[in-house]
């Protein structure tokens, strides 16, 4: 039976690490290292709740409600000590992972709990991303918000786990929300806040071809996120999500114009902010690329220390 080992803290000595894998049965053991990401949500330095309020939001610093909050990540790859990328295997396809027969691997990260103001959500949550890599020295971690162009258009109702989720559906093309965060006034209908809700939907767009009959879709802005962490040890670090970040470029209590919010529009004046915090390339006159600036040009993801 293949021995299942935790994966060795990048932080520790070549010494330490070599007596560490001595103890686990020698480092020629090259069987699979169990790794767990954990993700998680801040404001700030805040750990974010669906029934919490959250302070200092936008540029005209509100206090919002978290209504909506899920993403996927795809293709992980841990960054080893020689610089190799080592793919991430998930475990068993579930109702969170998926790994399909091209290699494309996905994990839907769900942290809304449909409490509170998340009460339109799912009660079902998911804050990690497990699988397991070769024995070895791995320093960091890389991976994509967004799902894979060859699972991303199909229909909802008829996709596999976890693409069968209505609320992460998309119009375009029979597409995905690749993330889905949304705050809302904490006060309701007698609040403040002109537009209620600030949407933050990434997703691609400009799609083309029918996936109903069999086309090939093209999108003329893929939007997926890349996102490296170059020294990241999950035993001691988790990765978060930072609502501060996403909302601090806008007044989010007034929808200037476009989608409420962000929804990844070409020329939506919301996303010009937006899409500066999560590293992809946007423009005004809606020439921009969709491309990730580069891989640590996000500043939406950040690490904390469990």
């Amino acid at each position: 039976m293949t021995r299942t080992r935790s994966l060795p803290i990048a932080a520790l000595t070549t010494l330490a690490a070599a007596a560490l894998l001595a103890a686990c049965g020698g480092g020629g053991d090259d069987g699979p290292v169990a790794v767990a990401l954990e993700f998680g949500a801040v404001s700030g330095t805040t750990p974010v709740t669906c029934n919490q309020r959250l302070t200092a939001l936008g540029t005209t610093s509100v206090d919002a409600q978290v209504k909506d909050l899920r993403f996927y990540v795809s293709n992980v790859a841990m960054i080893r000590s020689d610089g190799a990328r080592v793919a991430l295997e998930l475990g068993a396809n579930d109702d969170w992972n998926h790994t399909a027969t091209d290699g494309n691997r996905l994990t839907l990260v769900d942290l809304e709990d449909a409490t509170g103001s998340c009460a339109a959500g799912t009660a079902a949550t998911n804050a990690f991303v497990r699988g397991s890599v070769p024995a070895g020295r791995y320093v960091g971690v890389e991976f994509s918000v967004g799902v894979p162009s060859a699972l991303n258009h199909s229909d909802y109702a008829t996709a596999i786990k976890p693409l069968d989720i209505q609320a992460m559906a998309w119009s375009w093309q029979s597409g995905r929300k690749f993330a889905k965060v949304e705050v809302t006034d904490p006060d309701g209908a007698t609040g403040s806040w002109t537009a209620k809700t600030f949407n933050f939907h990434l997703g691609s767009t400009g799609c083309t071809g029918n996936p109903a009959t069999g086309e090939i879709v093209t999108c003329t802005a893929a939007n997926r996120m890349a996102v490296s962490f170059p020294s990241f040890d999950p035993a001691t670090q988790k990765i978060v999500l930072d609502i501060q970040a996403l909302t601090a470029g806008n007044d989010i209590t007034v929808n200037q114009a476009g989608a409420p919010g962000c929804m990844s529009g070409g020329t939506d004046p919301e996303c010009a902010a937006v899409f500066q915090t999560i590293g992809i390339d946007w423009a005004a006159d809606g020439t921009g690329s969709g491309e990730p600036v580069s891989s640590t040009a996000q500043t939406l993801l950040k690490l904390v220390a469990k």
